[in-house]
């Protein structure tokens, strides 16, 4: 622990600077780190595996995922939904059944209270033909006190909290990354050009610069712009989008016509420069430093 000033009793208060210099000292705290490049992800890996994609596939937002783990995902998401529904069918169903029991409840106790009226009209007698009666009853069970006693093997009245209300789930599987509506079939194929060096005999996955714009040849890294044609899955640069395509709003490899929304921006992992990237911060809460 930090001392103040010259000894323990010089100051009251704990101040900003002895608090921070001691978070720093014993690892408690929010620490600031630059993170390194392990922790970055490439343009080119899948948003749920971290590892570069032997298919990839883009969404209409441009999150870049591998084919089969997207498709695990969605599989995992209906799973899920089938799980919830059959709870919420479940609770629905107790829930009836519950109603069912109060209603009958209800009309045991209407059918007790017409029967105590009926047996309350008697006619009346002389003096000799009245018997002494009984006191009224100390029993917990009479006078209809049975019907309001806790039941434990009546579901609707057991003295217990109730249940959690199951919210009917939602039908609807989003995007991991964006929270947008997810379908399959909007998810389109994605085609990377190699960069071909007959020199290099290293695998595709060692190398760092293995991707190029097909129409420029520039090569594809994190620190450069890329969109994804949507109608042929080609993988190019935004300075040959600005420049070129939309010069004429033409394919630059078929000529096909191309629209705005054919254009998908490829969304990158950061590079550590804050005017490339938006979300460049990264946060590990620790335990706070108590005094």
């Amino acid at each position: 622990m930090t001392r103040h000033a010259r000894n323990c009793t010089a100051g009251a208060v704990y101040t900003y600077h002895e608090r921070k210099k001691d978070s720093q000292a014993s690892g408690y705290g929010s620490q600031a780190q630059r993170l390194g490049k392990d922790s970055v992800r490439n343009f080119d890996c899948c948003c749920l595996t971290l590892q570069p994609c032997p298919n990839p596939v883009i969404t209409l937002d441009g999150y870049l995922y591998d084919k089969e783990a997207i498709l695990e995902y969605v599989i995992a998401k209906k799973n899920e939904y089938s799980r919830a529904l059959k709870e919420y069918e479940k609770q629905k169903k107790r829930e009836e059944r519950e109603l069912e029991e109060l209603a009958a409840l209800e009309q045991a106790n209407k059918v007790d209270k017409f029967v105590k009226a009926e047996s309350n009209i008697t006619v009346k007698s002389t003096y000799a033909d009245k018997k002494p009666q009984a006191g009224p009853s100390i029993s917990n069970m009479a006078a209809g006190k049975d019907k309001n006693v806790p039941s434990f093997w009546i579901p609707s009245k057991t003295p217990q909290a109730k249940q959690s209300v199951v919210q009917k789930p939602d039908k609807t599987i989003r995007c991991p990354m964006s929270g947008a509506p997810l379908k399959v079939k909007d998810l389109i194929p994605v085609k990377f050009t190699e960069i071909k060096d007959p020199t290099d005999k290293r695998a595709l996955i060692v190398k760092e610069a293995r991707y190029m714009c097909p129409v420029t040849g520039d090569t594809l890294t994190n620190s450069v712009p890329c969109a994804v044609l949507k109608s042929t899955g080609d993988v190019v640069t935004m300075d040959c989008v600005e420049k070129l395509i939309k010069k004429d709003w033409l394919h630059p490899i078929t000529g096909e016509k191309l629209e705005d929304k054919d254009i998908i921006p490829l969304h990158r992992g950061a590079t550590g420069f804050s005017s490339t990237n938006d979300n460049l911060a990264a946060k590990e809460t620790k335990p706070s430093l108590q005094c």
